[in-house]
């Protein structure tokens, strides 16, 4: 398709899209994810806890590490009740791995939230879903998408990569505000679900082929090195943390090997976000004895 030309009227001019543009566009797309389309555990399932479990996995986190840590997470926390009634300390071993563990415990106020007051289940609208801790519009997006096959109007990486490849060749800081407006127009509504499928992985796909677009989009920011990071201080003595109950900050510091200042940093910042509690100078999950 006329992808430069095209691509440069659009967001110069807002003109639409013709429907043979959009139909070879779609074309493109699934041609692709008809031949080479991942099979993912979570695409085998309309189960909206399993797919909300997986999106809220996918955040910041490489498919490959989410398809070791999924199917072993569902199998031991299969519903929103079974996460609601689990030990967050359960929850937090079974995350380890998957990193930002504000998410973990993200998940399990979901749990004890739908189990407790919608009677342990979704409800197929964003507002609804937007009000959970730690979902955000997109992420409530794909979930409408992906359990209620619902034709909503969202961006994450992989379809701005592809949207930017394919409309915004010749640009640099292309905002999602101009690429929404070619994602609603290209959207098909009978099947958004194997639609947003096939856009991620045609995604996946350019990402391999041709290296990133990200720098090109203007949200883009580079993520700080992990390695020796407060992040990964904070990582680290939350596993520690994790597998000796009731353990001193001294303690951590002769297993960890890090100076005593950055294991109290990381262990105040900890007790501010709920993860663990201090009692009698030794540290625990949070909600336990």
């Amino acid at each position: 398709m006329s992808g430069k030309r095209r691509g440069n009227e659009v967001r110069n001019r807002n003109v639409p899209l013709t429907q043979r543009e959009i139909k070879r566009f779609r074309n493109a797309i699934y041609s692709y994810y008809s031949a080479h389309g991942r099979e993912l555990p979570w695409r085998q399932t309309q189960d909206p806890y399993r797919i909300l479990v997986s999106e809220i996995m996918l955040q910041q986190t490489q498919v490959e590490r989410v398809l070791e840590k999924y199917p072993i997470f569902v199998q031991q926390f299969p519903s929103f009740r079974a996460l609601a009634d689990a030990p967050l300390r359960d929850v937090l071993t079974a995350w380890q791995g998957l990193g930002y563990n504000r998410r973990a415990t993200s998940l399990k106020k979901i749990g004890e939230v739908v189990t407790k007051e919608h009677r342990g289940s979704l409800r197929a609208d964003v507002d609804f879903l937007t009000v959970l801790p730690g979902i955000g519009y997109n992420t409530a997006c794909a979930i409408l998408a992906f359990a209620f096959n619902k034709a909503v109007v969202f961006i994450e990486t992989n379809i701005r990569t592809v949207f930017i490849h394919f409309f915004f060749s010749e640009r640099n800081a292309v905002r999602d505000n101009e690429i929404l407006p070619i994602v609603e127009q290209t959207l098909d509504r009978e099947n958004p679900c194997a639609w947003y499928s096939a856009l991620m992985d045609y995604g996946t796909m350019l990402k391999k082929t041709h290296g990133s677009t990200n720098p090109r989009s203007a949200h883009y920011q580079k993520q700080p090195p992990f390695k020796g990071s407060d992040r990964q201080v904070r990582g680290m003595v939350l596993k520690a943390i994790i597998t000796h109950h009731h353990i001193t900050d001294a303690e951590i510091v002769e297993r960890l090997q890090v100076p005593i200042e950055r294991a109290r940093k990381a262990l105040d910042a900890l007790q501010k976000e709920g993860f663990v509690r201090e009692q009698e100078g030794r540290y625990t999950i949070e909600g336990e004895q």
